[in-house]
């Protein structure tokens, strides 16, 4: 919409005039007002007001400060459902095998990994700018994201609690996590990220294409699936008192 003369419905909180003030306009110039872009909803400033037909008619000013778009529940839970139903089904059993080692057997990933996350990303990278014959900046820059939201996400959310121990033994000091796990733990990020996502400010089309991005991620990680992901994991887990369960 920008800063054009586009004509909305406005509305402000106990807006609307009054039935014997209609000569009079319900928002004046230079007004903060709520202004609905379809599904969208954000802050702007009244430029002008014309009355057209007995009609009051408001253009408004470009958005003020930090647009803050409410898209309806509704349709980013369609997003995130289209994203988990394109998730590889070889993908799906991967978890579910992953999620059988760690809390029903006891068994943990032997780390460091390798490949690591970052060395996936990485080959994930050369075989991008390859495919397209030159280094894809929106890739790179995603890859970049990812590798940040998984350092950050590990200890929050992507360990069991059978995990929680071993990570603090392997991840010291500035170690990243991105240098110490692998495919393993980068999937369940993958997981997660629609949950991530749904919080960040942007737009239905650009959040789309991003998820198409990440798509294409997955599915290279299914084609080099036996080579990046444990076909079974090794050890028990640790007890608080250091003795391996079984």
């Amino acid at each position: 919409m920008g800063g054009s003369s586009n004509t909305n419905t406005n509305t402000r909180s106990g807006g609307g005039k009054d039935k014997h003030d209609e000569t009079s306009p319900s928002f004046k110039e230079g007004e903060r007002v709520l202004a609905y872009h379809g599904p969208l909803l954000y802050e702007a400033k009244v430029q002008k007001s014309e009355n057209k037909e007995d009609e009051w008619r408001y253009h408004q000013m470009q958005k003020l400060i930090k647009r803050t778009p409410r898209l309806l529940e509704k349709e980013r839970k369609s997003s995130e459902s289209l994203f988990m139903s394109h998730f590889p089904s070889t993908l799906k059993k991967q978890l579910v095998d992953d999620w059988e080692f760690v809390t029903q057997l006891g068994k943990l990933v032997k780390l460091p990994r390798s490949p690591t996350v970052d060395d996936i990303l990485k080959k994930y990278l050369e075989h991008r700018t390859k495919k397209d014959n030159k280094i894809n900046d929106s890739y790179a820059e995603i890859l970049k994201g990812l590798r940040c939201y998984f350092d950050k996400a590990l200890p929050a959310m992507l360990l069991y609690k059978k995990e929680r121990q071993q990570s603090t033994e392997e991840v010291k000091g500035d170690v990243s996590p991105s240098i110490i796990y692998g495919a393993e733990h980068l999937l369940r990020l993958f997981v997660k990220l629609p949950e991530l996502l749904a919080s960040v400010n942007m737009e239905e089309d650009a959040l789309n294409k991003l998820q198409q991005k990440l798509l294409d991620i997955l599915k290279f990680l299914q084609k080099n699936q036996s080579s990046f992901f444990l076909s079974a994991y090794d050890g028990g887990s640790k007890g608080t008192d250091g003795i391996k369960t079984k």
